[in-house]
């Protein structure tokens, strides 16, 4: 009885295209250059949500970031990002709502 575990990731862009068409046809024009990427990355996730839905209250952005999940090309993007601009971990943390402990855990993981 041993079921194999498919890894199906969701397609965000489908997903995404009917929210924009359902509920706010008027912020299409604002996520058309995300929405036509050959693939979505965490970070354009994150992006195209925080377009289409704005910010929400600290509690709410706070569970959120809890449970979010980095694959490792955004996780080396954020990296090279840090490095282009020669950010110490503070600030890239800052800048991509993370913890220093989860950047120093990724350079020496990846660096």
């Amino acid at each position: 009885m041993d079921q194999k575990i498919q890894n199906i990731e969701p397609n965000y862009k489908k997903i995404y295209s009917d929210i924009l068409n359902r509920d706010f046809p008027h912020k299409i024009e604002k996520c058309k250059t995300l929405l036509q990427k050959k693939k979505l990355s965490s970070l354009d996730i994150l992006e195209l949500n925080w377009k289409i839905f704005g910010t929400s209250d600290k509690e709410t952005e706070t569970f959120n970031q809890k449970h979010r999940s980095y694959d490792k090309a955004t996780i080396k993007h954020i990296l090279n990002y840090q490095r282009k601009h020669q950010l110490n971990n503070s600030q890239l943390a800052f800048h991509f709502k993370l913890s220093r402990n989860s950047v120093a855990k990724w350079k020496k993981l990846f660096s």
